[in-house]
Formats: C-alpha cells, sequence, structure tokens
C-alpha cells in the first residue's frame, strides 16, 4: 500500500458511507442580540434549506444507510412546526442557523427511527451560508 493509499484510508475494508437528504422552509426571525443598528436585528424572511447527514459503517438488510423515505417526518416536522413562522416564536432559542441546526439535530436524534445514525445537521439561510451542527468530544 503506498503513503497515500494510507492516509486516505484506502486498501482498508473499513468504510463509511454517508447520506444527507435536503429539506427547505420559508420563515421570519429577527436578531435581537445584536444591535439595533444591524440590519438582522429588524424583521426579515429567508428560504432555508436544511440538510441532514446519516452516518454508518454498515448497510441494513437493503443495502442502505436508511431509506431516505424514513425521513419523511423530519419534513413534517419543519412544515408543523418552522414553515411560515417567526422563529423568534417558534423557537426557546435566539433562531441563528447555529441554533436552527442544533434545535433540528436533537430532533432528528429523538424522534427519528434512524436518529442514532444523524451526524450532522446544516441549516442555510442564503445560497452562500450555512450553519452546521455535529455533537463532538469537548
Amino acid at each position: 500500500m503506498s503513503k497515500a493509499e494510507a492516509s486516505f484510508g484506502l486498501g482498508q475494508e473499513f468504510m463509511t458511507y454517508v447520506i444527507g437528504r435536503q429539506f427547505a422552509f420559508c420563515a421570519a426571525h429577527h436578531l435581537n442580540r445584536l444591535p439595533p443598528e444591524h440590519k438582522c436585528s429588524r424583521v426579515h424572511g429567508h428560504t432555508y434549506t436544511v440538510e441532514v447527514q446519516l452516518t454508518s459503517e454498515h448497510l441494513d438488510s437493503a443495502d442502505m444507510v436508511c431509506d431516505f423515505g424514513d425521513l419523511d417526518s423530519m419534513g413534517d416536522h419543519i412544515a408543523a412546526t418552522l414553515d411560515h413562522r417567526d422563529l423568534n416564536q417558534a423557537l426557546t432559542v435566539q433562531p441563528t442557523c447555529e441554533r436552527i441546526a442544533e434545535h433540528l439535530y436533537r430532533w432528528c436524534r429523538d424522534n427519528l427511527r434512524a436518529g442514532g445514525l444523524v451526524t450532522a445537521v446544516r441549516v442555510s439561510e442564503s445560497p452562500r451560508t450555512w450553519a452546521e451542527y455535529r455533537p463532538g468530544a469537548a
């Protein structure tokens, strides 16, 4: 095995499978911990994109990390609780992308059948910005 293969884990039997699914919702918010002159301290809206990522070293009996259809309930949750809402009222945290990602990660972990495989949730409020929550050791 070459040094390059070893550094990328090539030639080993260990593999990690990663899948993801995207959802979208529209909502308004304001960030009340910013100075009053900051544009984001005023009420404004975004079309958010949410991506959930699941990771596994093994595939299930259907050769999948999980069936993408098993993630439908996340879309249902987003539609029922965040879509076309004022996020300052819908959430108990400051509605930054970082906090929305953490909120949705915890919902996935606690509510999806494959919640234990969720390794990250990414939230974007524009095509050029995003925040991701993935738990890690402190």
